[in-house]
């Protein structure tokens, strides 16, 4: 038999890397699995050439867009235009493409960034474009909104007649090995981890965070995110489709649990061993109040979270320690 030929495209990112261990731990249990990749040097998803031929040679038989240009708030505020040209790019080839090519199957990773900034919590995927969307990311946001619907219009246009299958997952925060620890371009988390074990080992008497400290966020350890995406990448079709509707499509991925931002920080600095004060910087941005994501619809297919917040923090920390002096900071 044949193996099955899975592109992960974004397979050196966090999520995409771990989507990769998954399938590995696979493949060595016997399943038949062939995995594609390819380097942001040896394919530039944005260019519509190449990837058209990389499609026709390679030939996959499912295709997961893991690629995606990510940032923190202060990243989403000074490069607004890169992040909604390089996402829109990226998922208009690769989707389109793969199409093209025959492709049959196609999962895309969107953010929970795609709900409006009031969306009553927890949100629910109904919530998709019901109100005004967060101003410090709506750039991305915008580009994840559209990642959803071309999987949906293609679907609609040419699932009966060619068999098209093409999900969406959309996770909350996310963290883990493999995350982002640039001191201006990463999310919250990892900014956290890095502060806490600089100023821990400097012997800091004092750390400030950005905002009020209330803000509460979610956070989905990256490999409960693969687990997840293949969860729902492997659902039969007639369950998908089930819990699912043809222009509301998405599935939510997350936990069903929040913390305040302040809290957060507390947190990491128990982990890190900072035993300083924490402060807050209140003339900075907060983001959205909060964002909490109602999972029920992925609970009631079978599907939960299994690594807590600590312990997902302790093991990204360990992470950190061991690829600290490797890592671009």
């Amino acid at each position: 038999m044949n193996p099955t030929r899975i592109y992960i495209a974004g397979h050196r990112g966090m999520v995409g890397s771990a989507i990769c261990r998954q399938l590995e731990a696979r493949r060595a249990t016997g399943e038949a699995i062939e995995l594609i990749t390819r380097t942001h040097a040896e394919l530039d998803l944005t260019g519509q050439a190449a990837l058209r031929g990389f499609m026709a040679t390679e030939r996959p038989d499912v295709v997961i867009l893991a690629a995606a240009r990510v940032g923190g708030i202060q990243a989403n505020n000074s490069y607004p235009a890169d992040f909604i040209y390089n996402n829109l790019m990226m998922e208009t080839n690769v989707i389109h493409q793969a199409f093209m090519a025959g492709v049959k199957r196609l999962l895309f990773l969107g953010s929970s960034c795609i709900y409006p900034r009031e969306a009553p919590q927890p949100m629910a995927e109904e919530a998709l474009l019901t109100g005004v969307l967060e101003p410090t990311n709506e750039p991305y946001a915008i580009a994840k909104i559209a990642g959803i619907k071309l999987c949906e219009s293609y679907n609609r246009q040419y699932g009966e007649p060619y068999g098209i299958d093409y999900r969406s997952v959309m996770p909350t925060n996310l963290y883990g090995p493999g995350d982002n620890f640039h001191p201006e371009h990463s999310h919250v988390l990892p900014a956290l981890i890095r502060r806490f074990h600089e100023a821990a080992q400097s012997g800091k008497d004092e750390v400030v965070i950005w905002g009020t400290g209330t803000p509460r966020r979610e956070f989905l350890h990256v490999d409960d995110m693969a687990e997840a995406s293949l969860f729902v990448l492997d659902l039969p079709a007639a369950e998908y489709e089930a819990n699912t509707q043809p222009m509301l499509s998405h599935i939510n991925v997350g936990t069903g649990e929040d913390i305040s931002i302040l809290e957060l920080a507390k947190l990491v600095a128990e982990v890190t061993g900072y035993e300083g004060r924490i402060t807050t910087d209140r003339s900075r941005p907060d983001g959205t109040p909060r964002k909490l994501l109602d999972v029920s619809r992925l609970s009631s297919m079978g599907w939960r979270a299994r690594i807590g917040l600590r312990e997902g923090i302790e093991q990204t920390y360990q992470w950190y320690l061991e690829n600290e002096s490797s890592l671009r900071l």
